[in-house]
């Protein structure tokens, strides 16, 4: 029975336990290049032991960033500083992974302490937005959007494949596309954002074929020893939205076109939506097991499992393959660690590179000495 610790290996990669660092944008790049701060913040949590790290989404084009402040793959010299981030996760023992994304009608923000509202197209700091149908957002997405012509779509799964192109040659072993949380992938599924007539919209099997278009594209250049994953927005928690019933179909022909792995995620196309248990442990963990019994893909699922005891309890009941954390790994680059603590491991410093955990083990001190927090709980059961 694996437990969060236990090595998950995936076409030709293992990752060393079950927990992953998940995409968080930070707002720290300039021309969609990362610096010192990306290879400080994902080089720490991969020393900290995660098994998996991402840095943010990483735009495809300059137009489908969240803001001028967030990364991107479309230009060559943006690849030095993805390498030296995929470098530095790798020494630390971690798998580098990159998630390729495209905002759609949700990006030209400001930055959110600077209120995330939308930038008008004419703005310098702001673009002209397009998804699959002139249909704005709402709420703060105020902007005008201007409907993808089909030599534009096609235009885009070229630009995923150039960008999965660049992300292998930066040395990342682990590609996810994020098609969830309102941004272009997740807007072509959803009939809330996608009122097409013609090949990508109106029908379910209409309103897939971006993603299977785009999964073909990125094969051809990504190989098959490599894991190709996406998160996709599954459940818009909306009578009108994308309903989940209609995501397992989906992912089953995505399965069909390469897909390897499915992270699970809210579809976040409307404000609108119902029923959102956004304060539960774990939320999302059901409809991801639903996803890997029936449709027999390894899953993995975020959204408020940074409680020890629960991830290690949705891995050993093999309702999901991987843990992702955001904000609990922003908050400590040392949580595999304490989970480990938590969960009474037998040497929770074996998570971490051996010349760190060598002076952990070797004078341990008083209880307390270390700097952790006194342990709360005493099994993994």
């Amino acid at each position: 029975m694996p437990d969060l610790f236990s090595p998950f290996t995936l076409k030709g990669v293992t990752l060393r336990n079950r927990i992953a660092m998940s995409p968080m944008t930070m707002y720290r790049s300039v021309d969609g290049k990362m610096s010192d701060f990306h290879v400080m913040l994902m080089g720490s949590r991969a020393a900290g032991g995660f098994g998996l790290v991402f840095p943010e989404q990483i735009a495809i084009v300059p137009e489908g960033r969240t803001s001028v402040g967030c990364a991107g793959i479309w230009d060559d010299a943006q690849m030095e500083g993805l390498s030296r981030v995929a470098a530095i996760i790798k020494d630390m023992g971690a798998v580098p992974a990159i998630q390729l994304g495209h905002t759609g009608r949700k990006g030209s923000e400001k930055k959110p302490w600077f209120g995330k509202t939308q930038l008008p197209p004419d703005h310098p700091d702001g673009w002209q937005l397009r998804a699959p149908s002139a249909l704005s957002y709402g709420g703060r997405y105020t902007y005008p959007v201007e409907a993808l012509t089909i030599p534009q779509i096609h235009a885009l799964h070229a630009a995923y494949a150039d960008a999965a192109r660049r992300a292998l040659a930066c040395g990342f072993e682990w590609l996810e596309m994020h098609f969830a949380h309102g941004y272009l992938g997740a807007s072509f599924l959803s009939p809330l954002a996608n009122r097409r007539d013609d090949a990508y919209g109106g029908s379910l099997e209409n309103r897939v074929r971006f993603h299977l278009e785009a999964l073909d594209a990125v094969r051809t250049v990504w190989p098959d020893s490599l894991p190709l994953t996406m998160r996709l927005g599954s459940d818009d928690f909306h009578p009108d939205g994308t309903q989940f019933d209609d995501a397992v179909w989906a992912i089953g022909q995505m399965r069909e076109h390469g897909l390897d792995f499915a992270d699970i995620s809210l579809g976040l196309n409307t404000d609108a939506m119902q029923g959102v248990p956004f304060n539960e442990v774990g939320f999302m963990v059901d409809r991801a097991a639903r996803v890997r019994r029936e449709i027999g893909i390894p899953v993995g699922v975020s959204w408020n499992l940074g409680i020890p005891a629960m991830a290690d309890s949705v891995i050993r009941r093999e309702l999901i393959d991987v843990v992702f954390l955001g904000r609990p790994a922003l908050a400590n680059p040392h949580w595999p660690v304490w989970a480990a603590r938590e969960l009474a491991h037998n040497d929770p410093f074996s998570l971490i590179p051996e010349d760190w955990a060598w002076w952990l083990r070797s004078r341990p001190g008083p209880e307390g000495s270390l700097g952790w927090p006194p342990v709360a709980t005493t099994t993994m059961g």
